[in-house]
């Protein structure tokens, strides 16, 4: 309770502790805790339960001041998105440092980003945000995460000719394991097991090519 001299009448006023928060974020700092706010209710209640009312509420601003940093709730969701792409990448590179089979450690590194982070991982790839031109720093983040998957894939000596090709194809493979155990269709407990077993197992080999049948000469 604090003490408010008004014309000489002492008035008592009542700050409640959402009034103090707004007065911390006035001067910085708001942007990134909108993120980390809507990235904990993306995580607690999904996609659906992100708006840039719910968002200010969460933090303890005015909804209006939301708007200062996020035109709409699908920027505030891309904004989300690009920071977990950035979280990829730097799972994937540090799974990789020093290990043998550098392509199975940044697979095995990505399945555990997606059941670690279910509700962001969803919100990376789903529809919501699937123009991902609409969003610079998105795309930005998208893009480099990528990178990284495909200079594992060049690291590993798995790529033949073209190395993004078999970047997709890694990706594809390990994308479909993580969406496999998050809907439960392989058991979650196996997850570890299950992707090294699947990204270690050896490649059949290349058939040689045929030789093409010579027509009879007439």
């Amino acid at each position: 309770m604090i003490q408010v001299y008004v014309y000489g009448v002492n008035y008592a006023m009542m700050l409640t502790m959402s009034t103090l928060k707004k007065r911390r974020y006035h001067h910085g700092g708001l942007r990134p805790a909108l993120i980390a706010a809507a990235r904990a209710l993306v995580e607690e209640s999904g996609v659906g339960a992100v708006s840039l009312r719910a968002t200010a509420r969460h933090v303890g601003v005015s909804a209006p001041a939301t708007y200062r940093h996020f035109a709409s709730k699908d920027a505030l969701l891309a904004a989300v998105a690009a920071e977990g792409f950035r979280d990829l990448g730097a799972a994937v590179t540090a799974a990789a440092r020093g290990q043998g089979d550098v392509l199975s450690a940044m697979a095995m590194a990505y399945v555990r980003f997606a059941l670690e982070r279910r509700g962001v991982f969803r919100l990376m790839f789903g529809p919501e945000l699937a123009k991902r031109a609409n969003y610079p720093e998105l795309k930005s983040a998208a893009d480099e995460a990528f990178q990284y998957l495909q200079g594992g894939v060049r690291g590993s000596g798995r790529a033949a000719r073209d190395s993004r090709l078999a970047a997709v194809a890694a990706w594809a493979l390990v994308h479909g394991l993580a969406q496999l155990f998050l809907d439960g269709l392989l058991p979650e407990a196996q997850a570890a097991a299950i992707t090294k077993a699947i990204t270690t197992a050896p490649r059949p080999a290349a058939a040689a090519p045929q030789p093409k049948p010579r027509r009879a000469a007439k």
